[in-house]
């Protein structure tokens, strides 16, 4: 949003990773004016997030701003980790970043910002909160190599007046760390992690061993038609689309075109196997209210590093269709589909059949 001064409450509830993100939202925040509140949220354990937690409140300690842990471990545990697992079982691939960025980053500092009479929330993600005549709308950042706006599908439309997003109008990643560096925080040359953050090493596979028996989704490898190719490892380690580490030779090129919880069997066919026509989304959000999806054409990413594609959106019961204009290769079940139109942030659902 444009970062306008509000005579009623000039106090902002800002997320605070203690990453270089979070950190030079905090200096613009300040710098527009506001009074800045930073908050850095415990998920899976004090001890792996010490380090977050310190270089947090020392950059804190240099704006002379206020700083507080909240401990969200109960809450993280329950929405995040048990559907984390739990979609894997099912032999879905789950987006955990989308499910936090609903259940826990707005949904709980909304609720801290209110007991605390806090107006806005804010947070380091690269996107916008854009002022129109329609109302407020939810845009993708202007450096759009850094857009995360993909994950941001779950936002209601009514709360977007108290949501700022400082980085959005940012060109660069680079102008971030030039923030930081500017006001003496020596970490502003910090690398970007890119693995689950309850995750240690990206070993995501032992992770979720610890919450069920492997043993029980051993099956077997078949083709299209049934027939069995050979045994594999278990459902959760395979994910549409998927081609390497599969451990099993056929002489041309597999993919992983399905996986079934009951029968415990992975379909493997050739590379145009994998291309859809449509899906079907549950669990979906449009951000306005009463938008109307009819005779429009949206542009679609059915994974966040996914190039966007064309289609029609429609509702359907308790789902929406989804009809590309173009086939899509390795649409995947438990990922995330978001659309668009134009810049505008739409909406999205998690992708639970495909055509």
């Amino acid at each position: 949003m444009t970062m306008t001064m509000n005579n009623y409450n000039k106090k902002v509830l800002l997320g605070m990773s203690g990453g270089v993100d979070s950190s030079s939202a905090a200096i613009i925040l300040q710098e527009n004016g506001f009074e800045v509140i930073g908050a850095t949220f415990i998920q899976y354990s004090m001890e792996s997030m010490e380090e977050a937690v310190a270089d947090a409140k020392r950059v804190a300690d240099i704006l002379g701003i206020e700083h507080f842990v909240m401990d969200l471990r109960k809450e993280f545990e329950a929405e995040i980790i048990g559907y984390f697992h739990s979609e894997y079982e099912k032999g879905r691939t789950p987006n955990p970043c989308v499910k936090c960025n609903k259940e826990i980053k707005y949904k709980r500092f909304m609720e801290e910002a209110d007991s605390r009479g806090i107006r806005y929330i804010s947070s380091g993600q690269y996107a916008r909160v854009v002022k129109e005549e329609v109302g407020y709308q939810v845009k993708k950042a202007k450096n759009i190599s850094k857009d995360q706006s993909y994950y941001l599908y779950n936002l209601n439309g009514k709360d977007l007046d108290r949501i700022i997003f400082p980085l959005g109008d940012l060109d660069s990643k680079e102008q971030a760390r030039q923030l930081l560096k500017s006001k003496g925080v020596e970490f502003y040359q910090k690398k970007e992690s890119q693995e689950i953050c309850f995750v240690k090493d990206d070993k995501y596979i032992e992770f979720i061993e610890q919450y069920f028996n492997p043993e029980t989704k051993l099956g077997n490898f078949v083709n299209t038609k049934g027939e069995i190719l050979g045994k594999h490892e278990g459902i959760h380690k395979y994910t549409v689309g998927q081609r390497k580490g599969l451990g099993i030779a056929l002489g041309t090129p597999h993919y992983v075109l399905d996986i079934n919880p009951e029968s415990n069997n992975v379909t493997l066919g050739l590379s145009n196997q994998l291309e859809k026509s449509a899906c079907y989304l549950s669990d979906y959000n449009i951000i306005y209210d009463n938008y109307d999806l009819t005779g429009k054409v949206f542009s679609c990413k059915t994974r966040y590093s996914a190039r966007e594609t064309l289609a029609e959106i429609s509702r359907l019961d308790e789902q929406l269709m989804v009809i590309f204009k173009e086939k899509v290769r390795a649409v995947t079940p438990g990922q995330s589909l978001v659309f668009y139109d134009g810049d505008v942030l739409v909406g999205g659902g998690i992708i639970d059949k495909t055509v």
